[in-house]
Formats: C-alpha cells, structure tokens, sequence
C-alpha cells in the first residue's frame, strides 16, 4: 500500500477521508488537512518544550540481548538550548571500564543535517558521524544515532491519522516522514497524549515499509514546574529481537554548562 492511500485509509477510521473512490479535490482537501494538523501537533510539543535554557542528568543503558543477555552502562548528559537552531547534547560515558570516556556530541539543526561527533579516548580522536552513517547502532544500542536526540519539526512533513485510547490517555497518532532520504526510516508513527502532548510510543518503519522498531516511554515527571521529561525509554528491535532500555535519572533544569563544553575539544575533555 503506498503512502498516500495508507494515510486516507487511517484517517478514514476517525472520519477524516470520506471513502474510497472519492473525488479527487475531496482527497486532496483530506489530505491537507491531515498535513496541517500533523504539523500543529508537532510546533505545539515543540513550543511546550522550549526555554529550558539547560539540563543535566544520569543515564544507564541496558542492552539486552535476543537471549536474554543484559549489559549495563552509565553516563552523563547535558543538554544546551541553542537559541533559533537545534538544541546542544553531550553524552559521556563512565562506565563500564572499556568505554569510559567516550563522548558523542549531536549539534542539531532546523535547516540542514545534523552535526555529530564521537570521542573515542582509545585512540584519542574524535570522529565525525556521516550522515551515510547515522542509521547505524549508537553505542551497540538499538537505538540508532539518529534517535539519540529529539527531532526538529522542520525534519519531517506530518500526517495526523487518528486520536485513540492510550492507557487511560487520549493520543494523537501522527504519522511523520523524514526529510532527509538517507534516513533508515520510511516513516514513523508517533503516540503523544493529547492533554501534554508527551510522547509514549514510536513505531519506526524501515525503508521497505516494514515495522523494525518500536519506543515505549514511561514514567514522566514534571520538572520546573513545566517541563515533562520520562524516566524510561525501551527499544524494542523486531528484526533481531534485541532491546534497549534507557532509565534517565537526576534530571537538573538550569544547570550551569558552558557552551565550550559542546564543542570537538570539549568533547576530549569531557572525562
């Protein structure tokens, strides 16, 4: 089913195409709708989630295996809002032994590709991320470089499909497509309640148009009295049966961060 019918046929559940076979015009005004909507949906979560200025916080990622095989690490983050552009982030690695140090460094952007870059301490370089590359596994993770920070709206163009029961919840169901064609994804389907628009699920679809991933989050917690930030985020990867489990901790709003700590040298001295 190609994209467009799979969005009409969604939308015709909420009563948001009128059927099958409809006149062209009608189509188009469902479709635009739909698009307009989508799109609402993602400035409104991206304005409610502005003028933290910066945060810090803990992170263990669990990977776990098709087996059942778990393995653990710690790191450290920091986030800093950049004013008309995407946000800074730093993830730093303490442990376990054999990663300590590692850095990764994500300056994202509105109006072109992101900028990433990885500290290797081993070798002590610092390599850049491709953008050929950023469908590639973070870390060993199932999360891939290009999930490790949230995207911009101007990144993908937006269908809404349905609002349903989540929970006790009502979401939205936006269906999102990437921009940038060397994205792994095809498109993604994003669950946010509609009272605070947070996020609590991603299904990630590959370029075939196959299911490959799903993000389930839970746990969130209001900070500075307006910003809802999740304490678990688990990747789910439906083609090898891995997963990944990120448990955020020790979340600090305002913290002092300098802004020569986002860059490739403080990315060496971010031990």
């Amino acid at each position: 089913m190609n994209l467009p019918a799979f969005r009409c046929t969604a939308a015709l559940l909420a009563g948001a195409c009128v059927t099958v076979g409809m006149p062209t015009e009608v189509a188009a005004q469902a479709d635009t709708a739909a698009e307009e909507r989508g799109l609402s949906i993602a400035r409104e979560a991206r304005d409610r989630k502005a003028g933290f200025g910066s945060f810090t916080a803990g992170q263990t990622m669990l990977l776990r295996s098709k087996s059942g095989r778990e393995s653990l690490r710690h790191l450290r983050v920091k986030v800093l809002e950049a004013a008309g552009d995407g946000d800074r982030s730093l993830f730093v690695f303490d442990e376990p032994r054999d990663v300590r140090g590692t850095a990764f460094l994500v300056h994202a952007h509105k109006d072109r590709a992101d900028d990433q870059w990885l500290y290797l301490p081993a070798l002590d370089r610092v390599k850049r991320i491709s953008s050929a590359n950023r469908s590639g596994s973070f870390m060993g993770s199932e999360f891939a470089y290009e999930d490790m920070t949230p995207p911009e709206v101007e990144q993908f163009t937006y269908a809404h499909l349905r609002d349903e029961a989540c929970g006790e919840l009502t979401c939205t169901v936006v269906e999102r497509t990437p921009v940038d064609t060397r994205s792994a994804y095809r498109r993604q389907l994003a669950w946010q309640d509609t009272d605070e628009l947070r996020l609590w699920k991603v299904e990630y679809y590959d370029r075939r148009d196959t299911l490959l991933k799903t993000l389930d989050v839970r746990g969130y917690e209001r900070y500075a009295g307006r910003y809802w930030h999740a304490a678990e985020m688990t990747m789910v990867n439906h083609l090898t049966g891995k997963s990944t489990v990120l448990t955020w901790s020790d979340y600090v709003f305002g913290a002092e961060v300098s802004p020569r700590e986002f860059t490739q040298t403080g990315l060496r001295r971010a031990r």
